[in-house]
């Protein structure tokens, strides 16, 4: 494996990514009963973003360095607090020369009854990862393989929770083995909420998922893309999206105006935002947009 997270830490695509997974944690912790929290390709844990791999592409100056300080529509403000408030932890001085990944966002909102396994097989990371983890007593970092892990620690003793598939998409087969992934996750424990991340280059290997998971006998799926440019012959990651599912009952309506606030944001160009229900979601069916 040759992805190495610190050169896309804080990007447009960690932005969505991990605005959205603080969503359905504050939605978790609405209820007093525990939850699990698994992330199957937790990366590092924190990124230096004055590093020089961060700096090499810069991409986090048109991800996370845009939101920082920018001024929020008001009705995006309180729904992506808690995420900029994890964020802004590790910069206490109000400077951004940190990032945390989704390991160390789901950290800052476990509540002590709560669990995170955190699953990272690149020996550095996973070490990087364990010390990062150290002063959370509800988290434990291993180092496996996800897709191993996927397998071995579902279903959790608990019944809410939430799985992260976040794989780094290096090899062909990446998308045909996320859905067959999720697929059998969902099978063992259907009360569980997944989120599956995906980059998108182009529609072949975004729709191909959408249709395995119709055929999966997952109940309800919500799709949400966002694009911030038109793609290009660079072949630099112009939009990204999530295929969630069992959401919390309010994100769609939430991911709208989240989503909405983002790629006004953080365009580079074009940007347009989607979301539809690919299982499931009955009278709910919904496709949204924001051209720019």
């Amino acid at each position: 494996m040759n992805y190495r997270h610190a050169f896309h830490a804080g990007s447009f695509a960690d932005v969505f990514k991990h605005a959205i997974l603080t969503l359905v944690l504050v939605h978790l912790r609405s209820k007093a009963a525990p939850f699990r929290v698994i992330d199957i390709h937790a990366g590092a844990g924190l990124y230096d973003l004055t590093s020089e791999e961060a700096e090499r592409t810069g991409e986090w100056r048109d991800g996370i360095a845009r939101l920082f300080d920018a001024v929020l529509p008001a009705d995006a403000g309180a729904p992506l607090a808690p995420y900029l408030a994890a964020v802004r932890s590790f910069n206490p001085d109000g400077a951004l020369r940190h990032y945390p990944g989704s390991p160390l966002v789901v950290g800052r909102l476990l509540r002590p009854q709560d669990r995170l396994i955190a699953c990272e097989l690149e020996p550095a990371a996973a070490t990087a990862l364990s010390h990062r983890l150290r002063t959370i007593r509800q988290a434990k970092a291993i180092e496996i393989d996800g897709w191993v892990a996927l397998n071995a620690y579902v279903p959790p003793n608990e019944r809410r929770g939430l799985i992260l598939l976040d794989p780094p998409y290096e090899q062909p087969d990446d998308f045909a083995r996320l859905a067959a992934g999720l697929a059998a996750a969902f099978r063992k424990w259907p009360t569980g909420t997944y989120m599956a991340w995906y980059p998108i280059k182009g529609r072949d290997g975004p729709d191909a998922l959408a249709r395995a998971v119709q055929r999966s006998g997952i109940g309800k799926a919500l799709r949400l893309e966002m694009m911030v440019a038109a793609p290009g012959p660079d072949g630099r990651l112009a939009g990204c999206g999530l295929v969630m599912v069992n959401p919390p009952w309010r994100l769609q309506s939430e991911a709208e105006i989240v989503l909405g606030a983002l790629s006004g944001v953080l365009a580079r160009g074009a940007r347009s935002v989607a979301i539809d229900w690919v299982a499931g979601g009955g009278d709910n069916q919904s496709v949204s947009s924001a051209p720019g």
